[in-house]
């Protein structure tokens, strides 16, 4: 089977100060740029932000949008993190763990970029808990 790569779009306002956050901050490869658009390389994956002329404001939790990367090691899960709190970005959510002592114990924390878009990134210490372990119910947390 080939590789197939994911790709998100989402909104911004800026290109320059969205560049700056996520190549500068988040180590993103920047891809192809215009006055509208700019392409990213966040781990192999394609983020497209985009020029929205909406205004853009907060959600109030973070749920139900955001997106994010599943770490297979904890290693490169606390290498991003160590960056993040170097680059000084913004937590939404700081480091925690989630569901501790159960089969879907992982860590995570949010950031928020600066046209409000949610960012997750996580570890799981059983990796069958990405997509199995359906005869648990615990996803997120409660609202």
């Amino acid at each position: 089977m080939n590789k197939i790569l994911f790709h998100l779009a989402f909104p911004v306002t800026d290109i320059p100060q969205a560049k700056a956050y996520y190549v500068d901050g988040l180590g993103c490869i920047p891809g192809r740029e215009n006055s509208h658009a700019l392409i990213l390389n966040l781990y192999g994956h394609q983020l497209v932000a985009h020029i929205t002329k909406n205004i853009l404001v907060p959600q109030k939790t973070i749920y139900p949008r955001h997106f994010g990367l599943i770490f297979t090691t904890e290693e490169d899960w606390q290498n991003l993190l160590l960056r993040v709190q170097i680059k000084q970005l913004n937590f939404r959510e700081e480091p925690k763990n989630r569901f501790v002592d159960t089969l879907l114990e992982h860590r995570t924390f949010f950031l928020e970029d600066p046209f409000y878009n949610l960012i997750e990134f996580k570890y799981y210490h059983y990796p069958d808990a990405i997509f199995g372990s359906a005869e648990y119910t615990g996803i997120g947390d409660k609202i």
